[in-house]
């Protein structure tokens, strides 16, 4: 039976060169090859796109009028398209109002189930409170013991100041004989309550007075609504002589005013209300709906932070950076300012008697207690003026507090910048984080409010959620039944992607961008659609090779169900797992754009052509180094506590190249940017970063500079691009104003700048293209018909180096650049480390927007290797593979040890094993993910961590190292290799026998 098939026809995107190739439908089809190869344009800008084109052209024009729309790509055909779904690195979202729990959905379930089945507790007392009508009431009244004495009372006044002359006047020409005062009963007609109008009272009428019984319903359902129509919804039952057995559980004890406050006659007090109340506390609540639970709805936001739940407040760390100055200089925000200040420090250390040259630290704790946050005395203040000296009497409000103060009150920003250097972004004291107001923190539903379930993590909810309708009622297991199947199976594809360490309350925006495309990869398998393409761009990074069979089962599921799966990957596991894989080449940027071999990861291994086949079939390896460095010197870190860090001590080698690994959320990122980067930022350079929780790092001596490479984008412009990052762009244009015709024209430098008036074309503003709005459709961006997308006008064109122009040279690749400046070390020498870090394809003006996370991490390290080095610099790298294949990645390994080489200290998170083994040392945390996470699993040469039998990064690295032996669980690539001796040594030993 043929196969159906998505055929692609002379797709010419980018570097393709009009590529025909066919894919499997409802298969899973890995796209791999070389960094710029063209398996992006192959998968996202040709497949992906026109499928999304297509569908986008199907709705009305008033439709697509709300809907960005993909431009045509450069292709002559593409048939058997389904509706196609991008799944890519991008973050989930930038907004600190969104959440794992939000992006997932997962809170809008949370909100609903406590919206309908959640029990509102009092925010005060913790008491249950409930909206009740008056038919419950007299139900709840007759389920006392018949003979049951009662008073029907209605609470006209609750705790408040008064005489309430003119009230009783009124009641009694209203007919009520009865009131109860404080507790205290008077009859109207015989003597009218005196009460001190300077106390509060409490004021119940005496609606009726009954005995309980089931022939008194229609008389006690008679006063219960006299009640509350008197006291607007509210009624208080009294029991003089509660029977045996009636207590606490049927209505809380009243709370006495006036002169019977403390005393207790054995009497209950039963209240109730119409609406959402606490009658203990006197305080009404707000009907509980599903935005009461929404942090970004001002119904259920804390009004404190807004729903953000973190506030900024002056920070004393910050305010006092070293104790050890004299008060006169210890107070960082008063520096700019010392003359005014100085007036108010002599004064207040004249008020103690302290001088101002005394260090902060050897004042008493009271002290500086009143120095930061204010006096408890009046302080007299004198300074001198040209009309004499002034005095006053006041007390001192304190530093923080004059930050704090100023901070609300000034209407310069530049005031406000000034302060906001000394605050510190802390959970919000209101709500402590939890974004939510007191009401909807004291919903509970089985013991618990939403936001402790919203700080589990997910593999903890989804325990909380399991087998919980057995302990629900009957009404609340009809309501919440289908919840919390959805709640459940949210929660069970989050676990199988491997993010179960995520908690439901982290924000989004600090997600990786792996975390963020497989919390998309989730929520596409609980849509369950059958009959999609999904496009997905390299789902393992991010991932530990012990998680990435999770993940691989997650991806082959969704195949089964019927979809057609196109991934673009460097990972060799999920090579192996897919059906077909495309591999492009031969080699990258104008080399590649070619199909090198269509077929199964068998086929690609047994073709030469392949770069990647070699890797796959052994012909070509990463090798493990002959010798590790040997350091001598630490830099260490003590007491780590940041996030699920467990009080960590963690040397780093100086001088040496580590790799911090471990699973996914066991704690490397937070380790990396928030202990080490910032803390020694912190230290080093006097900042005002604020790094994460630790007590010390030692050794800060032995490092001069400190240097964070990581994934952010070079320039957020496209007229940023790798020759203006790298100053290798500086170096071209000072080449062109040497030559004959700049220096005759008298065109110096700037003149070859796209970024100035001068030289560039005006039209275009030197960008080369002009956007065109198109209403409904996609804008269009067209050559500038000026300069024809050349940029520069036709003056700067004139001058050419080697019969090339400024704009040829920026649509030149790296390589062909580097062969062009032949005899200009100073270009070539920067070039060459782009090279170096595997960009050759890279062309020099390629617009910064366009890079990709690992791209834009290459560039940066370029960069820093043409800075001149004396050695002795922490460089810190954030899983630098990213998208990169082993060819590649053998390109930045050599780097990478050329940087330690030079006595520099490299410091990596890194799941890539190959890179890993070539590591002097490996800081391995875990053992899981979360709150199981945050421990120092094992720490040591890569040898010494494979060794260790509680290491699932040293499992792994088991069949990389050869001299490693170590029984216990096998990897996925030692399975194989076992398999494929079993395999060879059998087609032997038939090709002996001469069996078929």
């Amino acid at each position: 039976m043929t196969k159906d098939y998505i055929e692609v026809r002379g797709a010419a995107e980018h570097n393709l060169k009009d590529v025909d190739v066919r894919i499997p439908r409802e298969e899973f089809t890995v796209v791999t090859g070389l960094s710029g190869s063209g398996k992006s344009s192959l998968a996202f800008d040709t497949v992906y796109a026109e499928g999304q084109r297509r569908y986008i052209e199907s709705l009305s024009a008033y439709a697509r009028n709300f809907l960005g729309q993909m431009d045509k790509p450069q292709v002559e055909g593409v048939e058997g398209l389904s509706p196609a779904i991008s799944i890519d690195q991008k973050n989930a979202a930038n907004n600190p109002r969104s959440t794992v729990g939000t992006v997932t959905e997962l809170h809008d379930y949370l909100r609903l189930l406590y919206a309908r089945v959640g029990t509102p507790h009092c925010p005060e007392c913790g008491r249950e409170v409930g909206e009740q009508s008056a038919q419950n009431m007299v139900r709840r009244i007759l389920e006392l013991p018949e003979g049951t004495k009662a008073k029907i009372a209605a609470p006209v006044v609750r705790d408040q100041k008064g005489a309430f002359a003119d009230l009783f006047d009124e009641l009694v020409a209203e007919g009520y004989a009865r009131v109860e005062v404080d507790g205290e009963e008077f009859d109207l007609a015989t003597k009218k309550p005196e009460l001190d109008e300077n106390y509060r009272h409490s004021v119940d009428i005496v609606v009726d007075r009954v005995k309980v019984s089931e022939d008194a319903r229609s008389r006690i359902t008679d006063s219960v609504e006299t009640a509350l129509e008197e006291a607007d919804g509210l009624l208080k039952l009294i029991l003089p002589d509660p029977p045996e057995g009636v207590g606490d559980e049927f209505g809380s004890r009243e709370r006495r005013t006036g002169d019977l406050a403390g005393e207790d006659d054995g009497r209950l007090v039963v209240a109730f209300s119409e609406d959402l109340a606490c009658t203990h506390c006197g305080i009404d609540l707000p009907e509980i709906e599903t935005r009461s639970f929404s942090f970004n709805s001002p119904h259920g936001a804390c009004p404190e932070c807004e729903g953000i739940g973190e506030t900024k407040e002056v920070d004393e760390d910050l305010v006092v950076q070293d104790p050890s100055k004299p008060l006169k200089d210890v107070f960082e925000p008063w520096s700019y300012n010392r003359k005014y200040y100085r007036r108010q420090l002599d004064n207040v250390a004249e008020h103690f008697g302290v001088s101002v040259d005394t260090p902060f630290e050897e004042l008493d704790d009271d002290v500086q207690r009143q120095f930061l946050y204010g006096t408890d005395r009046i302080v007299d203040f004198s300074w001198r003026t040209k009309n004499g000296t002034r005095e006053k009497s006041e007390r001192f409000e304190g530093v923080m507090g004059n930050l704090s103060r100023r901070y609300v009150e000034t209407d310069s920003d530049r005031a406000r910048n000034h302060i906001e250097k000394f605050m510190a972004t802390t959970d919000c004291p209101a709500c402590d984080g939890t974004r939510l107001k007191p009401a909807s923190r004291s919903v509970l539903f089985q013991e618990t409010p939403i936001t402790e379930v919203s700080r589990l993590s997910i593999g903890d909810a989804l325990e909380h959620f399991e087998g919980m309708e057995a302990d629900l009622t009957e009404r609340e297991r009809v309501i919440a039944e289908e919840i919390l199947k959805e709640i459940r199976a949210r929660l069970g594809f989050m676990t199988e992607v491997g993010l179960d360490y995520l908690t439901l309350d982290r924000e989004a925006s600090t997600l990786s961008g792996g975390e963020s495309q497989r919390i998309r990869l989730a929520t596409q398998v609980g849509s369950g659609l059958v009959g999609v393409l999904y496009v997905l761009d390299e789902p393992s990074i991010g991932l530990h090779q012990r998680d990435n069979d999770r993940l691989l089962d997650t991806l082959c599921g969704l195949r089964d169900l019927g979809n057609t799966l196109v991934v673009v990957e460097h990972d060799e596991e999920t090579m192996w797992r897919a059906d077909q894989v495309i591999d492009m080449g031969p080699g990258p940027g104008k080399r590649g754009g070619e199909v090198v071999v269509d077929g199964t990861v068998e086929d690609v291994m047994d073709t030469p052509e392949s770069v990647t086949g070699d890797y796959l079939a052994g012909r070509r390896a990463i090798p493990v180094p002959e010798e590790r460095r040997d350091p001598t010197e630490f830099l260490t870190v003590r007491g780590a506590r940041q996030h699920n860090l467990k009080e960590l001590d963690v040397p780093v080698p100086l001088e040496a190249f580590t790799a911090i690994t471990g699973v996914s959320g066991s704690g490397k990122s937070t380790l990396l940017h928030e202990i080490l980067y910032k803390g020694l930022v912190k230290r080093m350079n006097n900042t005002d970063v604020n790094p994460g929780a630790h007590d010390d790092i030692e050794g800060i001596e032995h490092v001069e500079t400190v240097r964070l490479i990581d994934q952010s984008p070079i320039g957020r412009t496209p007229r940023s691009n790798p020759a203006t990052y790298t100053n290798v762009f500086d170096h071209i244009r000072e080449l062109f104003a040497e030559t004959k015709l700049s220096k005759q024209r008298g065109y110096e430098k700037g003149r070859f700048s796209f970024n100035v008036k001068g030289g560039r074309c005006e039209a275009c503003g030197g960008q080369g293209t002009v956007k065109i709005e198109m209403n409904f459709l996609s804008d269009v961006y067209v050559p500038c018909e000026e300069c024809d997308g050349a940029r520069y006008n036709d003056e700067t064109l004139d001058v050419t180096y080697k019969d090339a122009t400024i704009s040829d040279v920026l649509d030149m690749e790296v390589d062909e650049a580097f062969e062009f400046f032949e005899g200009h070390s100073g270009i070539r020498r920067r070039l060459e480390l782009l090279q170096d870090v595997g960009l050759g394809y890279m062309r020099l003006g390629q617009p910064s927007t366009t890079l990709s996370g690992g791209e834009a991490q290459r560039v940066k390290l370029a960069e820093e290797l043409g800075k001149k080095d004396s050695g002795n610099t922490l460089y810190l790298l954030d899983e630098p593979t990213t998208g990169l294949h082993s060819e590649d990645e053998r390109k930045l390994i050599d780097v990478l040890q050329r940087l330690t080489d030079a006595g520099n200290t490299v410091v990596v998170v890194e799941h890539e094993l190959d890179l890993v083994k070539n590591a002097d040392h490996i800081v391995d945390l875990g053992p899981e993910g979360g709150e199981n996470g945050g421990e120092l699993v094992a720490s040591g040469t890569p040898e010494e961590v494979a060794r260790t039998e509680a290491s699932h990064t040293g499992r792994y690295l088991r069949d990389l190292l050869p001299a490693v032996e170590l029984e216990g669980p096998r990897s996925d690539r030692e399975k194989r290799a076992e398999e494929a001796d079993t395999e060879a040594d059998t087609e032997a030993e038939a090709e002996a026998t001469g069996d078929d």
